[in-house]
């Protein structure tokens, strides 16, 4: 015996129904028009110059002027240049860096179009404008890429990881990265398309095994934000990777002593 609804209970569901993937199609929409604010929360006020820094400028191919600091390094000493995460500044990476510059090691501190004062939009291809723009810089300093060891903190993995593919620096460490911003946002939002709508993709682990230098994967073993599982994977992704996980460490791993002499130790042996 079949049952068949009366029609006005169909006409329900039905509308139910198409009123439910309207609400999820508006809300898939706000996402996508809404992500760089979402994904680039970028600091606006412009952070005191840390002891033992100086501000300096340089331009993009594109013409936008670009505020960094520097710090020289001693005569026997390599550069590092530190790409800080989304919703940092020069101030967070200046304490993520404190051992390294207190051993002596030159830092540039790059900051992105649209933070810290700095004109332009932030996004993927900004980002690499901008760590080219500051490799660019410190070449014309006398600083060359095979003085130069590249540390991308959790976003700014992705333009780390760009870079080292492009040119040929002394190392490549990747402290609370990921393997693909998309896989970051498929994990928060499991219900979305996420690999459909994310726009900016900073695709470490596909790029990895084109890098032939070292590369160090830091990760802390607590790291809600993007778990232990990518480290793995990013080391996986190439022989010339060492894998460092720090038990207990959260996304914060950049700016503790634990990480800062695991990173020393390795520029060390470069």
């Amino acid at each position: 015996m079949s049952l068949r609804w009366p029609q006005r209970v169909r006409r329900l569901a039905i509308g139910i129904g198409a009123g439910a993937l309207f609400a999820y199609a508006v809300v898939l929409g706000g996402l996508y028009v809404a992500q760089d604010s979402l994904l680039y929360p970028a600091p606006q006020q412009t952070a005191p110059v840390p002891e033992g820094y100086r501000q300096i400028q340089f331009s993009t191919a594109d013409g936008l002027r670009l505020s960094a600091l520097f710090r020289p390094p001693a005569s026997d000493r390599r550069t590092v240049v530190f790409f800080h995460g989304n919703g940092d500044s020069w101030q967070g990476g200046a304490m993520a860096n404190r051992l390294i510059a207190a051993a002596g090691h030159g830092v540039l501190l790059v900051e992105y179009p649209g933070y810290g004062g700095n004109p332009g939009q932030p996004g993927e291809q900004a980002f690499y404008a901008a760590g080219r723009a500051a490799l660019g810089w410190l070449k014309a300093q006398g600083i060359g890429a095979q003085q130069v060891v590249l540390v991308g903190n959790s976003i700014g993995s992705g333009t780390a990881t760009q870079l080292a593919r492009e040119l040929r620096p002394a190392g490549l460490a990747i402290v609370s990265g990921f393997t693909s911003l998309p896989d970051v946002v498929a994990e928060k939002i499991w219900w979305a398309p996420a690999r459909l709508i994310v726009r900016d993709r900073y695709d470490n682990r596909a790029k990895l095994p084109a890098i032939a230098v070292p590369v160090l994967v830091l990760h802390g073993t607590a790291d809600t934000m993007t778990g232990p599982d990518h480290a793995r994977a990013l080391a996986g992704a190439t022989p010339r990777a060492r894998l460092v996980l720090v038990p207990g460490f959260g996304h914060e791993l950049a700016y503790r002593d634990e990480a800062q002499r695991v990173l020393l130790d390795w520029i060390a042996g470069l």
